[in-house]
C-alpha cells in the first residue's frame, strides 16, 4: 500500500507499483487537468509538482512516491486564483491550451525557486515544454506578469 498526499488529501493506493503517477491522478482520482502528450518526459504536459518540484508524471512511478505531497494545476490554488492563473487568462495565454497545465505548473517551480526571474531564467526553465501552437511569447509575458504581481 502506497500512502502520499494529493492537492492536500490524504490517499493510498494498492495497485501496480510501477503504474505512472499520471494514470493514478487521471484514472483513479479524476484530476483530468495533467495532460498525457508523448509518455516519454519530452513535452512537460503532464508536469505536475512532487514535493515541490515539477516533475513529469508520466514517467514518475507510484513506487517512487511513498509519503510523497503531490500538487496538480487544480491544487494549485482551490479557486484558480494563483498569480500565474491570472496572468495567463489575463494575457489570454492558451491557443488549444493543452499544454498550458504542464506550463503553469513548471512556471510556478520557477517562481518558488526565483521570484524575479529573467528572461534567460524564464527560457532555462521552461526548455522542453512544447507548445505546437506557439504561445511561448504570451508565456513569458504571463510568468513575467505573474511575479510583478507576487512581489
Amino acid at each position: 500500500m502506497i500512502t502520499l498526499t494529493v492537492n492536500g488529501t490524504r490517499r493510498s493506493f494498492d495497485g501496480d507499483p510501477t503504474m505512472p503517477l499520471l494514470w493514478f491522478l487521471r484514472d483513479e482520482l479524476a484530476l483530468t487537468g495533467t495532460k498525457y502528450g508523448c509518455g516519454v518526459a519530452q513535452c512537460g504536459s503532464c508536469t505536475v509538482h512532487v514535493a515541490g518540484k515539477p516533475v513529469r508524471a508520466c514517467q514518475m512511478l507510484m513506487s517512487e512516491l511513498q509519503g510523497a505531497a503531490v500538487t496538480t494545476i487544480e491544487g494549485l490554488h482551490p479557486t484558480g486564483e494563483h498569480p500565474l492563473q491570472v496572468a495567463w487568462r489575463e494575457i489570454d495565454v492558451p491557443q488549444c491550451g493543452f499544454c498550458q497545465p504542464g506550463q503553469i505548473m513548471q512556471a510556478a517551480g520557477l517562481l518558488q525557486r526565483k521570484p524575479k526571474p529573467s528572461d534567460e531564467d524564464i527560457d532555462a526553465a521552461m526548455n522542453g515544454h512544447i507548445c505546437r501552437c506557439g504561445t511561448y511569447p504570451r508565456i513569458r509575458a504571463a510568468i513575467k506578469a505573474a511575479a510583478e504581481k507576487s512581489s
